[in-house]
Parts: structure tokens; sequence; C-alpha cells
């Protein structure tokens, strides 16, 4: 009869443990997580593209509300605002709502028909043009986002994952 030699199992068991221990991992915490951090990166590039208005000095206004507004008015940066956003899931789908409540928001993203010929005290000029082109600040950003997004989870599951293996 032949002899198969001697057998160490202790490294299956240790990865029978470590994946016992991925088995009891909170997935859903891990999603919030990485949604909150997609929503902070995308505060992060959406915040400095959004334009701030130029006022005459006379005029006493002073620009930076559309900007303002993306944190809902609150001097936060977008990480800490990012984390106090609610999360909603549907299914396996996790959905964080990144608005900017400042009403002509979506007339300075998307663009706005005018009046030629009317005069605009605020800036102290007769409009010419009957079209405003928008800026798509935040359009532009969400795009450099979704870019990004595949990196930004593969790193956070990566991370995870050393966590369970190495840990």
């Amino acid at each position: 009869m032949a002899k198969w030699g001697n057998a160490d199992f202790e490294q299956l068991k240790q990865l029978q443990d470590r994946l016992q221990k991925l088995e009891q991992i909170d997935l859903d915490k891990f999603c919030r997580d990485v949604s909150k951090e997609l929503a902070a990166r995308l505060l992060a590039l959406v915040i400095p593209r959004t334009p701030v208005g130029d006022y005459p000095n006379e005029t006493g206004k002073k620009g930076g509300t559309l900007r303002r507004g993306w944190t809902g008015g609150k001097n936060a940066g977008a990480k800490s605002y990012a984390e106090s956003l609610p999360i909603s899931k549907a299914g396996n789908t996790y959905t964080i709502e990144v608005i900017n409540p400042v009403e002509y928001a979506s007339y300075v993203e998307f663009g706005h028909r005018q009046t030629p010929g009317r005069f605009v005290p605020a800036i102290g000029k007769r409009l010419t043009a009957s079209w405003v082109d928008g800026q798509y600040f935040l359009t532009l950003s969400e795009e450099d986002l979704q870019r990004m997004a595949p990196a930004v989870i593969q790193r956070k599951l990566d991370q995870l994952l050393r966590e369970v293996f190495n840990g």
C-alpha cells in the first residue's frame, strides 16, 4: 500500500475561519459607507465648478448663494455634509440625494430663456440674448464621478477584504 504523506490542514482551517468572519460582515453598512463616500466626492467635484455671481459693489449683493446651496447653506465641508445625508434602500439599490435647493439652480445648470431689451437692475444692464446657455456644473461632475466610481468602490472593497483576511 502506498504512503500518501503528511498533510497540514491548519491553513485551510484558518481560511474557513476567515470566510466565516466575512459572512458576519455587515454588507449593508459597507454599501451605505460607499454611498456616502461617493456623495462626498460628487460634492467635492461640483462645489468648485458651481459659478459665483459677480455683482457691482454698490448693489451690496454678495455672490456664492448657489455654491453654498450644495451644503444646505451650512458652512460644512463636502465630506461632513455627505455624512449627514439620508440613504434609502430599495431592493439592492442604495440611493442618496444630493440636491441644491436654490430656486434658480436648474436655470444656471441647463440654461434659460429671457426677454431681450429688458433692464435688470441687479446687474445694471439690459438683456441682449434670448437664450442663456447652461453651465452644466452638476452634469460634468456626475460624469467625472461615473468614471471614478468603480475605482473608489474597488478600493473600499479591497480594504474590507484586507481587514478580513489579514486581521
